[in-house]
């Protein structure tokens, strides 16, 4: 692309740079690529345009993601494919042009931010890219995020060869694993690769003369004499396959077997789940400030977890029972939640629980009160010490793998697993930093509010430090071909007069996996399962739907008959709400046809101590106000049990209604799977995970957020589509219930979490994995950089 861009730009000057004039008469320091493209139409639309508008540079403009402008200066960021990235500067006086390194562009970006003053002075540049040199990476961006696999099929043959030769990392692997004193696996009397083999051998002989039903009891003391221990498997037909599989790996690895095998291998029994903002409680908590969906998905994982890791140790035939902490904070200011307890026991489960760690202040007196998540980066260097010795204390030694949640649970997570030399993963949730439009630039104007210039400098931390990286979506990666990915996003950027970033995170590295959470299978199910419908509670949903007196709601809704469009979300204004009721309000077709039911936030200001609620607040009750909703639009400021919620669903899918999620962008979207779970029909946001979870036309529709208009329409014309044509209702509603049970399920989620902790662990021991080099760069980093910023956030 770059040649044929090049020859263009030397054989059409005259024609190409009228354009790049008129993006520099707009008066704009920056265009997106929305502004780009909209106003290269506009231009082409004029006849002085039209000899371009089907050329290559159609094409640069349509995967062009950024403009930065100075006269006569036009700088370009152009994507031309996935994680592609390549930069050119134009002058538009001299009509000359050339590509330039990153460093150059955005150097550029700080001079328009920062003025002239600075532009001699000497930044900061973060490049994690020389340590990863010698790395293996992946190169086509389709294998983004199956990192697992490439790694098995890349290392496999490498570290097998080297075990011919005689190298005992395997063995030494194998015999490593221990649990309450027992040694598991093998012992001392297999010394080598050639004893290895002998044993396999001798054991499987042994082994396939027995009952196939006999048990370690039965055949242990034989196996021992040849230096297997427990950990094969509870049944001899187990033990069998197990050993088969390390036989056949040795005689000639292959991936899918290497997988199989290390997936067998009793090494996970206890977990360190960390979450420190919020409030992390079971009750009462949802729609606390920095309290929404992250709280959900844990302790649906947490019980998915301690599922799989039962039944992998069973499997295995060890009598062990797993054991789960989710390490959060303890607020002793806690209102009607339980976060003030230090240990909670998590409902359905058996051995998992909450460890609730407070905050200190460095005198050591405990923060009695909630801090936001955006303000609480001083803390959590003290927080990650005590948290170590407690989740010691609990558990008796240390966790076998720590995963932390979102920016602050993920560099805690840093430092235990670096403190306590533990397998480390990442589950960021959602990175800030592409919510907010130039928050990076602009960071100094967000610095009071945000602390950005903290979070990203933890993301980056984190997200380098991490042994492996679960993600929800591919979006979340690496976006699409039109848009960048969260994590992507990270590979270069500038926070002026701090530093500047030319390569921050590789999404080309094995860590990236892609694992999707789903929907507690027993709360939100189909529509149609009539034996499992909880019809008792329909009369209390009817009153919360249509009851006039019922607390915490405003509005009410004239014409029950109609179906309902429904919505619920925190009140912010990522999550866009007031923007769906502000559609709804503008689209008089759409009023006619439907209802809309909204559950979000507040509806009492006085109740919220979350400046941006507070605006949502009033902004909502203006649009009520000014399109006069009342008797078209319920608002419920209530928080449902999850029960209730699941129900509710469901009855408005007996009314053959439809649900939206209209956020600017969501990471993942945990509502959309509900929704589609309970045979919902579903419209959710193009950006962000949602595009990726529905098929548009076959389990539901995407939305652009930034065209209202267009989103309303779509959704008056499927319920116009319901109306008349028999079947349709269903069909979607069939195809988002397949669409969940092929993909979005909390057993195909911890299935996959046990395999990588395995494999990940497994080649961080038998490789070089550890990336030393980089650890120690990232340590300096922290000491330098970040501390001094938490220490700048006032307590």
């Amino acid at each position: 692309m770059n040649l044929m861009l090049n020859d263009f730009f030397l054989e059409h000057r005259e024609q190409v740079y009228p354009l790049f004039r008129h993006y520099i008469n707009l008066g704009k320091a920056f265009l997106l690529q929305s502004d780009l493209w909209d106003e290269f139409k506009l231009f082409c639309e004029n006849e002085d345009g039209s000899d371009i508008c089907n050329r290559p540079i159609s094409e640069t403009i349509h995967c062009s993601q950024e403009a930065a402008i100075e006269a006569p200066w036009i700088y370009l960021a152009i994507r031309p494919r996935v994680a592609r990235w390549t930069y050119y500067r134009f002058n538009v006086e001299a009509m000359q042009h050339e590509e330039i390194p990153v460093t150059a562009y955005l150097a550029f970006k700080e001079q328009l931010i920062e003025g002239h003053k600075n532009i001699n002075k000497r930044m900061l540049e973060v490049d994690l890219g020389p340590f990863n040199r010698e790395f293996p990476k992946l190169h086509e961006s389709r294998s983004i995020g199956n990192g697992v696999q490439f790694l098995n099929r890349r290392l496999s043959s490498e570290i097998f060869q080297n075990i011919s030769k005689g190298d005992k990392q395997l063995l030494n692997f194998l015999r490593v694993h221990h649990v309450e004193g027992k040694q598991l696996m093998l012992n001392d009397q297999v010394d080598s690769v050639t004893e290895l083999r002998r044993a396999l051998r001798q054991a499987d002989d042994y082994l396939r003369r027995q009952d196939h039903a006999a048990e370690w009891d039965a055949v242990g003391h034989m196996l021992q004499t040849l230096g297997i221990e427990p950990g094969w498997g509870r049944t001899v037909e187990r033990m069998r396959d197990t050993l088969l599989l390390l036989s056949d790996i040795l005689e000639a690895p292959e991936p899918g077997h290497l997988e199989k095998f290390l997936s067998r291998i009793p090494m996970i029994y206890k977990l360190a789940i960390i979450s420190p903002h919020g409030f992390f409680g079971q009750a009462n908590v949802l729609g606390l400030p920095d309290t929404g969906g992250q709280v959900v998905y844990i302790l649906d994982q947490v019980r998915a977890l301690e599922k799989e890791m039962k039944h992998r140790i069973s499997e295995q035939g060890l009598d062990i029972q797993p054991q789960i902490l989710v390490v959060t904070r303890l607020i002793p200011e806690a209102g009607h939640t339980t976060c003030n307890q230090r240990l909670e026991n998590i409902a359905g489960t058996e051995n998992a629980r909450i460890l609730r760690v407070p905050f200190r202040t460095e005198s050591g007196e405990v923060v009695p009160h909630w801090i936001s998540r955006f303000k609480i980066w001083p803390y959590l260097e003290q927080f990650a010490v005590d948290a170590g010795r407690e989740i010691f204390a609990e558990l008796g030694s240390r966790p076998d793998l720590i995963i932390g949640n979102y920016s602050d649970g993920n560099l805690v997570a840093t430092m235990l697993a670096q403190h306590l030399k533990v397998t480390q993963c990442n589950i960021a949730h959602a990175l800030e930093k592409t919510k907010y439009l130039y928050s990076d630039l602009y960071w100094k104007d967000n610095e009071e509010k945000y602390h950005f210039s903290c979070q990203f400098t933890a993301d980056l931390i984190a997200m380098n430090s991490a042994d492996f990286i679960i993600t929800s979506t591919y979006q979340e990666i690496a976006g699409n071909d039109h848009s960048v990915g969260q994590y992507e996003s990270y590979s270069s950027f500038t926070m002026p007069d701090l530093y500047r970033v030319v390569n921050g995170i590789d999404i080309f590295d094995p860590k990236f996996n892609i694992v999707s959470p789903g929907a507690d299978a027993d709360v939100y199910f189909p529509y149609s399962d009539s034996e499992r419908r909880l019809t008792g509670l329909h009369n209390e949903i009817e009153k919360i739907i249509y009851g006039k007196d019922w607390p915490d709601s405003y509005g009410f809704l004239e014409n029950p008959d109609k179906p309902i469009l429904f919505t619920i979300a925190r009140l912010d204004r990522i999550k866009n709400i007031t923007g769906l009721v502000e559609w709804y309000g503008r689209n008089e077709k759409l009023r006619e046809k439907v209802n809309l039911l909204v559950i979000a936030g507040h509806i009492d200001i006085e109740k919220t101590s979350d400046v941006e609620e507070e605006e949502q607040i009033k902004h909502m009750y203006e649009l009520i106000e000014n399109y006069g909703l009342q008797g078209q639009m319920r608002w419920l400021g209530i928080q449902l049990d999850k029960s209730m919620l699941g129900e509710l669903y469901r009855y408005i899918a007996d009314k053959r209604g439809a649900f939206a999620q209209p956020a600017l962008f969501e990471a993942f979207g945990l509502t959309v799977i509900e929704s589609m779970s309970s045979g919902l029909p579903t419209f959710a946001t193009c950006f962000g995970g949602p595009l990726e979870i529905i098929e548009n036309g076959k389990s539901g529709f995407h939305i652009d957020p930034n065209h209202g208009e267009q989103a309303t329409d779509l959704i008056l014309e499927f319920f116009n589509r319901s109306e008349k044509e028999p079947g349709y209702w269903e069909r979607i509603s069939n195809g988002s219930l397949e669409r969940v049970r092929s993909r979005y399920t909390w057993t195909l989620y911890a299935e996959r979490m046990m395999t990588l902790s395995r494999i990940y662990g497994f080649w961080k021991y038998v490789t070089d994995l550890e990336r030393d080099e980089t650890r120690r760069y990232l340590e300096m980093f922290y000491s330098l950089q970040y501390r001094q910023l938490a220490d700048t956030v006032p307590k």
